[in-house]
């Protein structure tokens, strides 16, 4: 089993790779601000998953590895604010991004909660 086998960086993944998708709608005035911040912040969730995967064996290292992820993850959902406040996405992509971030923020918590469940 490898990190790429967790629910969780799979559906962050997936968010990751939306978020960039439309992002490339963004200004190019934004492009240094707000695109590079979001899709910064949405990739660190997953590469977080994979640092607490390595280190499972030590339980510290896991639990501040998911936390680091579950800070990008909220960091993620503050940059979607400022998106949907600048009208470069609609109401109804702010929600679908929302629930898929919130998802992922659920995953990780349950994974913090539960390292027997991964292997520690």
């Amino acid at each position: 089993m490898g990190f790429k086998t967790l629910i969780a960086y799979q559906k962050a993944f997936d968010l990751a790779m939306e978020i960039f998708q439309i992002s490339k709608n963004f200004p190019q005035e934004e492009k240094y601000d707000l695109t590079s911040q979001i899709r910064r912040s949405s990739r660190s969730v997953c590469a977080s998953i994979a640092e607490a995967y390595r280190k499972r064996q030590y339980e510290k290292h896991w639990k501040s590895k998911l936390s680091d992820a579950d800070s990008e993850n909220s960091e993620t959902q503050l940059w979607l604010d400022f998106a949907l406040a600048c009208e470069y996405i609609s109401i109804e992509e702010k929600k679908k991004f929302n629930n898929l971030s919130e998802e992922v923020g659920k995953l990780l918590n349950f994974m913090i909660n539960n390292p027997g469940k991964f292997g520690l």
